[in-house]
């Protein structure tokens, strides 16, 4: 079990950015996948973006993609999400989550099952 905390959420305009970060405490955080998650008030939960243990594989969900980038950092025991050109209906509770598995090479085809830890989440307001 690796303990995740999300910060970084917070309230702006259509247009404009924010970088969520989330901090893990386990040792072995350079071994698991990472994966951004969002739910939105009366919606499930959805995929966002993952990023491989090495950082060298990302996958974002398709209403995201040109916008969102994921990023970790290992020695921070860190992993990001740089979130630009905002949109109302981007307004969510993001949490970030790592993989139940280590050392996972393909990430394109997790799911939501696959992440065995997650945050307690970051609100993320967009206004039009």
């Amino acid at each position: 079990q690796v303990h995740l905390v999300e910060s970084g959420g917070g309230s702006v305009q259509a247009g404009g950015s924010l970088r969520l970060s989330c901090a893990a405490s386990a040792s072995t955080f350079s071994s698991y996948a990472m994966g951004w998650f969002r739910q939105a008030p009366g919606k499930e939960r959805e995929f966002v973006a993952v990023i491989s243990y090495s950082g060298g594989s990302t996958f974002y969900a398709d209403s995201v993609k040109g916008r969102f980038t994921i990023a970790r950092d290992n020695a921070k025991k860190s992993v990001f999400l740089q979130m630009n050109s905002l949109k109302p209906e981007d307004t969510a509770v993001y949490y970030c989550a790592a993989d139940r598995q280590l050392w996972r090479v393909d990430v394109t085809t997790m799911a939501s099952t696959d992440f065995g830890s997650w945050g307690q989440g970051t609100q993320v307001t967009v206004s039009s």
